[in-house]
C-alpha cells in the first residue's frame, strides 16, 4: 500500500514539472510571434462583434484571420476601427492590416492598397419590406452601412446602374427602407441571419432572387512592409481548408455566437472528444453532403422563382432578358423583331368568366407560342396578361400560318368553350435595328413595341401596330433575299444576262457584260439595285459571284463548241477583295476547267474597291494579268480618285461613266473632261470603252474624241443568254450617222 502510495506521488511529480516545461516552451515559442494589429469593425454580428463574456472582437472573419496569420507565424491581436471608413483606416498607422476588403481601393489620401488572397467568400443579399419584390437590379436604389464603403466601390463597378446610399447604423439604413429612401439593403448573408433575428425587423425579409458572392479579404498600403505582410499572410491562406471555413461559418450562423476555443473544449473533454472523435468526423462528413444538396436544391428553386412564370411555365421576364442577350449574340445575322402583346379585355374576362378562366386563357396562350416558336425565338409572360416575343422576321405565309395556328385559337378560346366572349390581343411591334445588335438593351427595344401596342389600345381596336414600319420593310426584304439565296441558286431563280459591247464605227459585237437578274418566286423580277447591296451587307455576295461566274464560263464553253469565241466582262464585288480569297486562282482553275482562254474573260473591277484597298487589289490585278486576264477599272469618273488610281492600278481597260454627258452640271464643261479623258487614257495606252450610251448625240460625240468601243441602251439592253446566243455577231443596226 505505501508502494503503491509513492507510486502515486511520483507520477503526480513528474506530470506537474512536464506541464512547467512544457508551459514554459508554449510562452517561448509565443513571444517569438511577430505581432499583427488588425483593424476591424467591431458592429457586424456574427464577422465581427465583441463577446460580452470575453471582451474580445470575435467573429467567422476573425477566425478565419486568426487561421490564417497562425498559419504566417504572426500573433494576431485585433482591434476595433475608429475611423468612419476603410478609406480613412488604410491611412492610419494604428493598424497593419485593416478588414474587410472585396477587392483593393485607394485610401482616402489617395494611396494604393494591397489585398490578400481570399479568406472566405461572403454571399450578400438584398433586402427588402416584404410586400416587395425585386424583378431585376437596373437603376435599383440600396442603402448600405457607411462603414461597407469598400464592399460599395465593389458592388459599383459589378452593378453600374446601382445608386449605393450609406448610413451610419443599421437603423437608419431600415428607417430609409421604410420610408421609400432606397428601394433594398446590402449586407452579407451571415450579417442578415443574427440581424432579422431582431423582433422589429420582422417586416424584412430575404430576396433568394438578388444573391451574390463577395470574396472576404485583408489589405493594407502598398508598400514593401505591407507587400511582405500580404506575401506572408498568402502563405497562411493557402493552408486554410475548406473544412475549416465551413465550420466556421456553420458555427456562427446556426445561433451559438459565443463558442469556446478548440483548445478549451480538449483540455475539458478530452475523453469524451476522443470517443467521439470518429462519429463526429462522420456526422460533419453528412452533414456537408446534406448542405451540398441543399444548397444546389436552394440554386434551382431560385432558378425557377427568377427565371420561369410559374402560372404558364414560361420563362419570366428575367428570363427573357437573358434568353434576347444569348440569341443576338450567337445569331447576330437573323434579322429579329419584338413584340408587346396584351388582351384588352382581360379585366372584363375575369369579372364575368372568374380568374380561374383568366389563368386558363394565359396557359393557353402560352402553351400556343412554346409549340409555335423555333430555337433561334423566345417568348415571356411579363406579367399578368402582358406577354413578350422576340421573333425572326417571316414572308406573309409565315405571318398568315401564325395568324391561324396561335392568335385565331387564343382569341377564339372562349367562343370554342361556348362563352360567347371574344378575345381581343393588341400587338405592339419593334424591329431591331443593327444599333440593337451592338449595344443589346431589351427593355428599351420592349418600351418601343409597348409604345406601338398602346398606340393601337387607344384607337380602340385590336390587332397589331409596328413602333418602325421602316425597318420592318427593311427587314423583311433582307429575310426575303437572304433567306431565299440557296434556294434561288438551287431552283435557278438567278441568271445571267448579257449587255453587248459594240465597235461604234464597224457596229461589229465586240463582246457583253455579264449582269444578274434574279426572278425572285415570292416577289418576282428583282433589280439588281434590290438585291446586290442587302447580299453585299450581309456578306453573301461572294457566294453569288461564284455563281456567277461559274455561269459565265459554262455559256464561253458552250459557245466555243459552236464556233463561236466570245469575251465577257464579269464583274468582282468590291467585297470579295479579301487576304484569305485567292480570287486570281479561282478564275484560273475555272478556265481549265471549262477549257476557255484567258482572254475570254475580262475582270470588272469597280473605281471605288481600288481606293478601298490599293495595295490588296494592285497585288490582285498583277496575278490576274499574269494568267493573262484582262482587267478593267469600272465606273471611271464616278469616284473622286480616278487620276490618282491610273497612276498606280496596272489596268488593260477603262470603262467611262457617261455620268459627264448625262448627270446634272453644266454639259459642255463634261464634254471637255470627256475629251480630256480619252486622250489621258490613250496616252496611257490602255483601251477604253464608254458605258451608258442611251442616244446617238452621245455615241457620235464619243466616236469623234476616239472613243468607238460603246455599251448602252442605245445599242442593246440586257438580254437572257438564249437572246444573245441567237444575236451571234451580227452587226449593230445602230451604225455612225454619215458626216
Amino acid at each position: 500500500m505505501l508502494k503503491n502510495k509513492r507510486l502515486i506521488k511520483l507520477t503526480v511529480s513528474l506530470f506537474a514539472v512536464l506541464s512547467c516545461l512544457l508551459m514554459m516552451l508554449t510562452v517561448s515559442g509565443e513571444e517569438d510571434k511577430e505581432v499583427l494589429v488588425i483593424g476591424v469593425p467591431a458592429d457586424r454580428t456574427p464577422v465581427f462583434y465583441v463577446d460580452e463574456a470575453s471582451d474580445e472582437i470575435v467573429g467567422i472573419g476573425v477566425d478565419v484571420m486568426r487561421i490564417a496569420a497562425k498559419n504566417a507565424g504572426y500573433e494576431p491581436v485585433f482591434v476595433d476601427l475608429q475611423e468612419a471608413t476603410l478609406k480613412d483606416a488604410l491611412d492610419s498607422d494604428a493598424y497593419d492590416v485593416v478588414m474587410p476588403f472585396g477587392s483593393a481601393i485607394s485610401s482616402t489620401e489617395g494611396k494604393q492598397s494591397i489585398v490578400s488572397e481570399s479568406l472566405i467568400e461572403t454571399p450578400f443579399t438584398f433586402v427588402t419590406e416584404k410586400n416587395r419584390n425585386l424583378s431585376q437590379f437596373r437603376n435599383l436604389k440600396v442603402g448600405m452601412l457607411r462603414s461597407q464603403s469598400g464592399v460599395a466601390e465593389t458592388v459599383r463597378q459589378r452593378y453600374p446602374g446601382i445608386t449605393i446610399s450609406t448610413y451610419e447604423t443599421m437603423d437608419e439604413c431600415v428607417k430609409a427602407l421604410r420610408g421609400k429612401k432606397v428601394d433594398a439593403l446590402l449586407h452579407n448573408s451571415y450579417v442578415w441571419s443574427y440581424i432579422l433575428q431582431k423582433p422589429s425587423y420582422s417586416d424584412l425579409k430575404i430576396q433568394p432572387a438578388a444573391v451574390f458572392s463577395m470574396e472576404f479579404r485583408a489589405g493594407t498600403l502598398d508598400t514593401p512592409k505591407g507587400q511582405e505582410i500580404m506575401e506572408r499572410l498568402n502563405q497562411g491562406i493557402g493552408k486554410i481548408t475548406d473544412t475549416q471555413r465551413q465550420a466556421i461559418a456553420l458555427d456562427y450562423t446556426s445561433r451559438r455566437l459565443y463558442r469556446y476555443d478548440l483548445s478549451d473544449y480538449l483540455y475539458q473533454y478530452k475523453l469524451v472528444l476522443l470517443v467521439f472523435l470518429l462519429l463526429l468526423v462522420s456526422l460533419i462528413a453528412f452533414a456537408m453532403r446534406r448542405q451540398k444538396a441543399a444548397s444546389r436544391k436552394r440554386e434551382e428553386q431560385i432558378r425557377q422563382l427568377v427565371d420561369i412564370d410559374p402560372l404558364t411555365n414560361m420563362l419570366s421576364m428575367n428570363g427573357f432578358r437573358k434568353r434576347v442577350e444569348e440569341l443576338l449574340h450567337t445569331h447576330p445575322d437573323i434579322q429579329y423583331l419584338i413584340t408587346y402583346n396584351n388582351v384588352r379585355n382581360f379585366k372584363f374576362i375575369n369579372d364575368s368568366l372568374g380568374r380561374e378562366a383568366g389563368d386558363d386563357l394565359l396557359r393557353f396562350w402560352g402553351r400556343k407560342l412554346l409549340e409555335n416558336l423555333s430555337e433561334e425565338e423566345t417568348a415571356c409572360r411579363i406579367t399578368a396578361d402582358h406577354f413578350a416575343i422576340l421573333r425572326r422576321i417571316q414572308d406573309e405565309e409565315k405571318i398568315k400560318q401564325d395568324e391561324r395556328n396561335i392568335i385565331e385559337p387564343v382569341r377564339n378560346f372562349f367562343i370554342d368553350q361556348g362563352k360567347g366572349t371574344r378575345v381581343q390581343i393588341c400587338t405592339g411591334i419593334y424591329v431591331l435595328t443593327p444599333e440593337d445588335y451592338q449595344k443589346i438593351d431589351v427593355d428599351k427595344t420592349l418600351d418601343f413595341a409597348r409604345l406601338a401596342e398602346q398606340r393601337l389600345r387607344n384607337t380602340r381596336k385590336d390587332g397589331y401596330e409596328f413602333y418602325n414600319p421602316e425597318e420592318w420593310k427593311r427587314g423583311k426584304q433582307v429575310a426575303d433575299v437572304c433567306g431565299r439565296l440557296p434556294v434561288a441558286i438551287r431552283e435557278k431563280e438567278l441568271q445571267v444576262w448579257y449587255q453587248p459591247q459594240v465597235n461604234y464605227e464597224t457596229g461589229e459585237i465586240i463582246g457583253a457584260e455579264a449582269l444578274c437578274r434574279w426572278n425572285h418566286d415570292k416577289l418576282g423580277w428583282l433589280r439588281p439595285s434590290e438585291f446586290i447591296p442587302i447580299l453585299e451587307e450581309a456578306g453573301l455576295i461572294y457566294d453569288l459571284d461564284c455563281y456567277m461566274w461559274n455561269q459565265v464560263c459554262q455559256d464561253l464553253q458552250r459557245w466555243n463548241q459552236q464556233g463561236q469565241h466570245r469575251t465577257v466582262s464579269v464583274n468582282l464585288s468590291r467585297c470579295d477583295i479579301r487576304e484569305e480569297l485567292n480570287i486570281p486562282g479561282q478564275f484560273f482553275d475555272l478556265i481549265k476547267a471549262y477549257d476557255l482562254t484567258p482572254d475570254q474573260l475580262r475582270i470588272e473591277i469597280t473605281e471605288s474597291a481600288f481606293a478601298e484597298n490599293p495595295e490588296l487589289l494592285i497585288r490582285m490585278t498583277v496575278k490576274l494579268r499574269e494568267f493573262g486576264f484582262q482587267v478593267e477599272m469600272d465606273d471611271f469618273g464616278s469616284g473622286y480618285s480616278s487620276l490618282h488610281m491610273l497612276k498606280e492600278v496596272p489596268v488593260d481597260r477603262i470603262k467611262l461613266d457617261l455620268d459627264f454627258l448625262s448627270g446634272a452640271g453644266d454639259p459642255e464643261r463634261g464634254r471637255i473632261i470627256i475629251s480630256h479623258v480619252v486622250q489621258l487614257v490613250q496616252s496611257l495606252g490602255m483601251n477604253l470603252i464608254a458605258e451608258g450610251v442611251e442616244n446617238v448625240s452621245q455615241a457620235n460625240f464619243l466616236k469623234s474624241r476616239g472613243c468607238i468601243e460603246m455599251q448602252g441602251f442605245y445599242f442593246y439592253k440586257p438580254m437572257s443568254s438564249s437572246e444573245f446566243e441567237e444575236l451571234g455577231e451580227k452587226p449593230s443596226s445602230k451604225n455612225p450617222e454619215p458626216k
